[in-house]
């Protein structure tokens, strides 16, 4: 990430996901350059973004801007972590199969290592069965 501000969770979040999936931040808009997808490496489908907001967006007081983090997640998971600390409804994605993560520290590293674990796996391509009949 190029921003200077960037926080040290999401620095960790990037590594983690560099390191376990190898996958490199792509920036895909120019008029939001800190803004990046995470990408699977064979179907190129996105499991993972990270874009930088307005606190406000996400329905939180003041204008000072924050990092997110957008993964795919299980439609039954959803309710729940709504209910906890640093989880917010999908901001721009699809709030049935995505969850938004605030980068504030309030949510472990684990759980969203756990959560990016998922939605990888979620966007894996599909071993289709070659059953002779």
């Amino acid at each position: 990430m190029e921003d200077k501000d960037i926080s040290p969770q999401l620095e960790r979040i990037i590594q983690h996901i560099k390191s376990t999936y190898g996958a490199e931040p792509e920036y895909l808009w120019k008029n939001t350059p800190n803004n990046a997808v995470f990408r699977h490496g064979i179907n190129k489908k996105w499991y993972a973004a990270v874009i930088k907001l307005p606190k406000s967006k996400l329905g939180l007081s003041g204008d000072e801007c924050v990092y997110i983090l957008d993964v795919k997640c299980d439609s039954l998971m959803i309710g729940s972590l709504l209910l906890e600390k640093g989880f917010f409804p999908a901001y721009h994605m699809n709030k049935n199969s995505w969850i938004t993560i605030l980068l504030d520290e309030s949510v472990s590293d684990d759980e969203i290592f756990s959560l990016i674990g998922s939605s990888y796996s979620s966007v894996m391509p599909k071993l289709k069965n070659k059953s002779n009949k």
